[in-house]
């Protein structure tokens, strides 16, 4: 019993977690359209940024479907 409540807890932070960062995304990813739109080239900062966060919300996601997993098991579903 202990062990759902630890792991239904985790995978709320983990979905608030990844709203965070999809937040932080938004700004760079802005930017990239925008020059896009503009047909300039986006600053190389923006480029990092967006893919360094694309790359912890894919983390974090995976994380996510693990902690999924395991409460599933728990729960009897697999």
């Amino acid at each position: 019993m202990f062990e759902k409540m630890k792991l239904k807890k985790a995978i709320n932070q983990s979905k608030e977690r990844i709203a965070e960062i999809e937040q932080k995304r938004t700004r760079s990813q802005a930017a990239l359209v925008e020059a896009i739109l503009r047909h300039t080239e986006p600053d190389d900062r923006d480029v990092d940024f967006f893919n360094q966060f694309t790359a912890q919300i894919e983390e974090e996601r995976a994380n996510l479907h693990r902690l999924v997993q395991q409460l599933e098991e728990l729960e009897g579903k697999k």
